[in-house]
């Protein structure tokens, strides 16, 4: 069965109906297993005089290390595993999109970048909105929480919660929709002009994942800053 152009299988759990997009499964274990291959390859055998690759990975970290650094200038190693897997994992499943999987046919449905499924990037959005909550309350306590909600009314709590939960949320509607709208740009493209017409916007697309992966990986900073209160 397909919906939205996914593979979609139907099964029964404990009683309840469940639905499985497959293709964006396969697309997302594809990524994770890629990134986690690349891990223990550049990881293996770390020495004092880096190799090419240690140098890479190095200057990968480097920019994590750095970006943390200024937004959160105090105790910021400890979201780097967080950050940085969401940076790389969100940029390879981006850049998966301009891949030529479409070659692969499926029963129903298409391989394509595992980002235009709101499913994996709400997933995401709520990992972050667990992951600061979570920090707040380490850091804080529950001052925290008497932080967040305060004694202003309940209009107004309810508003600072509401807003508290669609910050992430913003995130995964965001990172979809580019991501779907660009899918979508380079099969037109390639509708109207199989040679010369999709490559620039191919090319733009490339542009699109980088910047995508980036603004998530900075809005999630941004919210571990505010929760932590060490707001730059």
């Amino acid at each position: 069965m397909s919906q939205m152009g996914h593979w979609v299988y139907n099964t029964v759990i404990a009683g309840h109906q469940m639905s499985f997009n497959l293709d964006t499964i396969f697309t997302m274990w594809f990524a994770m297993g890629v990134i986690i291959l690349f891990a223990i390859i550049a990881t293996r055998k770390l020495t004092l005089v880096p190799n090419k690759l240690q140098a890479v990975c190095e200057n990968i970290m480097q920019f994590f290390w750095g970006t943390l650094d200024t937004m959160i200038p105090n105790k910021n190693r400890q979201h780097v595993p967080l950050v940085a897997s969401l940076f790389l994992f969100i940029l390879f499943a981006n850049l998966m999109g301009q891949l030529p999987l479409r070659i692969i046919h499926l029963k129903t449905g298409e391989l394509a970048s595992p980002t235009n499924d709101l499913n994996l990037t709400a997933a995401m959005a709520i990992i972050v909105l667990l992951y600061y909550l979570f920090m707040g309350f380490k850091t804080k306590g529950l001052r925290y929480l008497l932080q967040e909600f305060s004694f202003t009314g309940i209009i107004m709590a309810l508003v600072e919660i509401l807003e508290m939960i669609t910050r992430p949320l913003s995130l995964a509607i965001r990172l979809f929709a580019n991501i779907f709208a660009g899918e979508i740009l380079v099969s037109v493209a390639l509708g109207l002009s199989a040679y010369l017409l999709p490559l620039p916007v191919m090319l733009f697309e490339i542009l699109v994942a980088f910047i995508q992966a980036t603004v998530f990986m900075m809005l999630t900073i941004a919210y571990i800053s505010s929760a932590t209160g060490e707001e730059h």
